[in-house]
């Protein structure tokens, strides 16, 4: 696989901001496991896309092979910036931290000093709404509070990818749907590019600007759905029947994906 040289700011406008692209990538695990055939998709300034899949088709490695977690067997990652995040489907809080400390970790890692941490954190966490919660272990948490946690810790390298593996599919409807209501709020504040893995078509319609729909193993796009509902986004849209029509539409793309 070959990395592409990332581009100028200038040439990025030209592209319309393309952040990330993947370029007939493919995936073969060294125990023969064809995970991934010949992915073409970008994501560009400003987009949310949303990848639905059986399971097992892939969808996780996409995001592992964005983040330089793995590297793909054939094809071209292009990625024109340095700033992603990564939400994985767990909080993944070390449980001796308070959330003061885990939403500075990253940048502790980055090797930024205790003041810049602090601010950095501070204000990470005010973006998630857990101001008060900062001297609270993960224990004392609830499923949501950690995810968005998580999501703060992120945002202290502001991304300008964010990347996003499941996080909310273990958490109840009522919470989910706020945690999604939440990332919307984010995503039209901080503009970044994201690329989110969910089981829920609907989930998938309500937050992106483009969903695409994978095939079973050997994992390859055989649907994408531009998503027709302006930013910011009426909650109140998930009930209407234009978006059932269109959560309608790609279970469908998906079923027949998945026959």
């Amino acid at each position: 696989m070959s990395v592409e040289t990332p581009v100028a700011p200038d040439q990025l406008v030209r592209d319309k901001a393309t952040l990330l692209g993947f370029h007939d990538v493919a995936m073969t695990f060294p125990n023969g496991t064809v995970a991934l055939s010949g992915v073409n998709l970008t994501v560009g300034r400003g987009e949310f896309v949303s990848v639905v899949g059986p399971s097992g088709c892939g969808k996780s490695t996409l995001l592992r092979i964005a983040s330089g977690l793995e590297s793909a067997s054939d094809g071209t990652l292009e990625l024109n910036t340095d700033h992603i995040g990564y939400v994985f489907q767990d909080a993944t809080l070390l449980p001796w931290r308070d959330v003061q400390g885990n939403v500075e970790l990253l940048a502790e890692l980055a090797g930024r000093g205790p003041k810049i941490r602090r601010e950095q954190a501070a204000k990470a966490i005010k973006l998630v709404g857990l101001e008060g919660f900062e001297k609270h272990l993960p224990k004392q948490l609830s499923g949501g509070m950690r995810m968005r946690a998580s999501l703060a810790r992120s945002f202290t390298l502001d991304p300008e990818v964010f990347l996003f593996d499941e996080p909310f599919g273990a958490l109840d409807e009522i919470t989910r749907s706020r945690l999604n209501d939440e990332l919307l709020r984010l995503f039209a504040e901080q503009h970044f590019a994201g690329l989110f893995i969910t089981h829920s078509v609907a989930e998938a319609v309500y937050l992106s600007t483009k969903v695409v729909v994978m095939s079973g193993r050997p994992g390859k796009l055989v649907g994408t759905f531009d998503i027709p509902f302006p930013m910011p986004r009426d909650p109140d849209i998930r009930y209407s029947p234009e978006f059932a029509a269109l959560v309608g539409e790609v279970s469908h793309a998906l079923k027949e994906a998945h026959s």
